[in-house]
């Protein structure tokens, strides 16, 4: 029930809740947002940092609702910047970890990205149906909870999805068994190792040619510049009318100044190709003019500021913004002194001022925001800290004329060269180095994963791999074999099937009438028991083995007396003698060297491409080292 009334998923969004892991007294709610509002203080250095692409992070109070119990959560809006997203993971984990007592689901509309993340390594009973509710980060380690294995369990987790209180008991009581397994958390963490660090990286400062009271509101607001890069970037017709003529920030007064976006913005923004409006009045220079590409990111940027001011109302007079005040900003602001978020900056520098902007500019975001007020449009925020501030523009020019350096941006064109290096250290992640593997390489995993690949199951959901040697093994029914095999060669007419039938019209193995074949037939299959039917098979296909041995098919194969240790060998050895003439007993095919001898071949083909060898082997987790002898021999031949 809880499923069906789930409201449908937003787009590009991701959606996290944190639980009290034991069950709450009468004075849960307090102790939830107690926890909201030490979480904010405890991760204000990260937050206030942090440019976000659509949405901040921020947690709220959700009272119980069916069989959901009372939590903090909330949901972000991340676009087209998905590490918002995994930066969130981080948070979660480390929220988690810092706060023991709370156990943390986190999804998107995509469902359980974790899982899809860590897909490789999912036990096989986990699927999409049965997956909701199971998978918790609790005291910073990813769990997912199992299904029972007895019906004396507390609670029915063979059904087809578990409560949230359900889950939360056996994460309280149970947690060692619901830890999820090693390689399921390794492929998880990998995707959010880095940070925090991470967040610096992700940041790209450029140069920009701006109107100066868009340089007076970045100074306030700078994770205002997400939402000018969205409006620039999303930009209809109907929005490029308003900027015919720019009444908000006309390019009469420009001053150079520097703007830090996340690479994902200034992507978004060098990438478009935008010729702007000769009545608008903004120009730009020559693209060999050194300050081209500041001026076309000023120009782009000043087009999105002024998109997002027409399309709000007028300002209140009531929609004045405050200064942060309260003991919540006071405990937030020395969380961010003890955390060195000023790095050191004097008080009223200019640097300092800044940082305490970004800092009030999350605050009052994500954290004095009332629960129940709509979101705030971008553009009435603008409009409001324009009428508020004070522009100096002497001021900024005079900071126009020392400003630092701007970033390089060479990491937006990769080289073909730098994608294979890219792709070469994710493989590297999960695979040992390639002299390691080298040495402990033994070709005998290769046959032996064929022979498990072979023998697994295939359904119409696609064949089953088998990723580790302790399952059980494929066991063989006699009885059911006999009978297959009294079918096809002496079964009565009436137990074939049509396919049977189609079968055996094809083959015609006497000129004798086809009546009395059937009734000679049936007459001898009453009198050979299974065991001589079997023998009298092998009988059969001993002498066709010796037909084919004189042949070219025959001498294609090697035998296990010219491959005595085939399977450790490297290569297929030449073709074996003419003696099946001579030799009363024919020599057995070798299927291990024949068969790791035909894989190497088709491998070596590939020529270091993708193709069927490569992609059967990896998916049963069998990696073949680059073929280094092949390409040498090549060369040779050409010299």
């Amino acid at each position: 029930m809880e499923g069906l009334q789930r409201h449908a998923p937003v787009e590009d969004a991701v959606c996290y809740r944190l639980f009290a892991a034991a069950a709450a007294g009468p004075g849960g709610e307090a102790l939830l947002r107690r926890c909201a509002e030490a979480i904010i203080v405890r991760f204000a250095p990260l937050l206030a940092s942090y440019i976000w692409q659509r949405q901040p992070f921020g947690l709220r109070y959700v009272p119980p609702q069916g069989e959901t119990p009372a939590h903090i959560g909330g949901s972000t809006l991340f676009g087209d910047n998905v590490e918002d997203e995994w930066f969130i993971v981080y948070l979660i984990r480390e929220i988690t970890r810092e706060f023991p007592g709370l156990a943390a689901r986190i999804d998107d509309n995509d469902g359980e990205f974790l899982l899809i993340e860590a897909a490789d390594f999912l036990p096989k009973w986990l699927n999409p149906e049965n997956s909701d509710n199971r998978v918790f980060f609790y005291k910073g380690e990813l769990h997912i909870i199992p299904l029972s294995e007895t019906d004396e369990e507390e609670c029915d987790l063979s059904a087809a999805s578990l409560t949230v209180s359900q889950a939360l008991t056996l994460l309280s009581t149970r947690s060692e068994e619901c830890l999820a397994a090693e390689p399921i958390r390794a492929a998880v963490y990998r995707r959010i190792s880095g940070y925090p660090e991470k967040i610096q990286a992700s940041f790209h400062r450029a140069h920009c040619y701006l109107p100066a009271g868009i340089v007076a509101v970045l100074k306030q607001r700078p994770s205002l510049v997400a939402a000018a890069v969205q409006a620039f970037y999303l930009r209809d017709p109907v929005d490029l009318r308003a900027c015919r003529c720019f009444r908000t920030f006309p390019p009469e007064q420009r001053v150079m100044t520097t703007v830090t976006f996340t690479k994902c913005l200034y992507a978004q923004l060098m990438q478009q190709k935008f010729v702007p409006d000769r009545r608008s009045g903004y120009t730009l220079p020559p693209p060999s003019h050194p300050q081209y590409k500041a001026y076309e990111l000023g120009m782009k940027l000043a087009h999105g500021f002024e998109i997002l001011c027409s399309k709000c109302s007028k300002v209140s007079p009531d929609s004045k913004t405050n200064v942060p005040r309260g003991p919540l900003w006071e405990r937030f602001l020395n969380s961010l002194k003890e955390k060195n978020y000023f790095k050191g900056q004097l008080d009223g520098s200019a640097k300092y001022l800044e940082l305490l902007h970004m800092a009030e500019d999350y605050f009052q975001q994500s954290v004095t925001k009332p629960e129940s007020s709509a979101e705030v449009n971008p553009g009435d925020e603008i409009l409001t800290l324009l009428e508020t501030t004070t522009i100096d523009l002497k001021k900024l020019e005079r900071d126009a004329a020392c400003l630092p350096p701007e970033d390089d941006d060479g990491w937006l064109n990769i080289t073909p060269d730098h994608l294979d290096q890219l792709l070469k250290e994710a493989r590297n992640e999960t695979l040992p180095s390639s002299n390691e593997e080298e040495q402990k390489y033994d070709l005998e995993a290769v046959a032996e994963s064929m022979k498990a690949f072979v023998s697994k199951v295939s359904t119409h959901e696609g064949a089953e791999m088998p990723w580790s040697s302790d399952e059980s093994h494929v066991t063989f029914d006699v009885d059911s074999f006999t009978k297959a095999l009294d079918r096809i060669l002496g079964a009565d007419s009436e137990e074939l099937d049509s396919d049977d039938l189609d079968e055996e019209q094809e083959f015609d193995f006497s000129d004798e009438d086809d009546e009395d074949l059937d009734a000679e037939n049936q007459g001898q299959d009453q009198k050979v028991s299974p065991n001589e039917l079997i023998g009298s098979l092998k009988s059969y296909m001993k002498e066709m083995d010796r037909e084919l041995a004189h042949t070219n098919v025959g001498r294609s194969f090697t035998t296990q007396k010219q491959g005595a240790s085939s399977v450790k060998a490297t290569a297929p050895q030449g073709a074996g003698p003419d003696s099946g003439a001579e030799d009363p007993e024919l020599t057995p095919v070798d299927v291990d060297m024949n068969l790791v001898a035909n894989l190497l071949e088709s491998y070596s083909a590939q020529s270091g491409l993708a193709g069927p060898t490569s992609n059967i082997l990896q998916s049963m987790g069998v990696y073949l080292p680059e073929n280094s002898d092949h390409f040498g021999s090549n060369k040779a031949a050409k010299e």
